[in-house]
């Protein structure tokens, strides 16, 4: 998608999907969806001068979690400030049923299945981002940090793709399945 760096994007309560629901076509272009971890914070991180183990040590809990991204722009072409302008592409998402303590589980080797109507379309381990999951909550909060901003408790961080994003057609069944935070399923 010709960016070369990791982009930090605000979710909003109008994101959040109800486990089970459909994805919401009528609000969206062309959805794609991504398998995730997903950290509910316990703790403010601020950075700058955060590092994995300090933000891995600010979250409450941990989920497996589906975003469903959706570029304005057309074949998701774009440049580094057209994606900024689009909130990352961001669409919409959703945690799955499973909350775990962040230190119960090796998130690098998290691994995920994620499939398209029954068939298995790609996998991944947590490392895939970042090379752990908590890399890219330290790397979001310092770059926060540089803006006057913070990671604030309660709030949702999705930690980026762990799989190259899915085309989502319409009437598709979309699911991941993760080794140790359960599965999510859209239909």
């Amino acid at each position: 998608m010709n960016i070369s760096s990791p982009l930090v994007a605000w979710l909003t309560d109008a994101m959040v999907l109800p486990a089970g629901a459909p994805v919401p076509r009528q609000r969206l272009i062309h959805p794609r969806a991504e398998p995730e971890v997903v950290f509910v914070m316990r703790s403010r991180l601020a950075g700058p001068g955060v590092t994995a183990a300090t933000a891995l040590a600010a979250v409450e809990s941990v989920y497996g979690g589906l975003e469903i991204i959706d570029s304005r722009y057309r074949d998701f072409r774009f440049t580094l400030p057209d994606v900024v302008a689009d909130n990352a592409s961001s669409g919409c998402f959703v945690t799955g049923p499973v909350a775990a303590s962040p230190v119960a589980l090796d998130l690098g080797l998290e691994a995920c299945l994620l499939e398209l109507n029954g068939q298995v379309v790609d996998s991944a381990t947590g490392a895939a981002v970042q090379g752990h999951p908590a890399e890219a909550l330290a790397l979001a909060a310092n770059d926060l940090g540089r803006r006057g901003l913070a990671i604030e408790p309660g709030w949702i961080v999705l930690t980026g793709g762990m799989t190259d994003a899915v085309a989502v057609p319409g009437g598709a069944v979309l699911a991941a399945h993760f080794t140790h935070l359960g599965s999510l399923f859209l239909p």
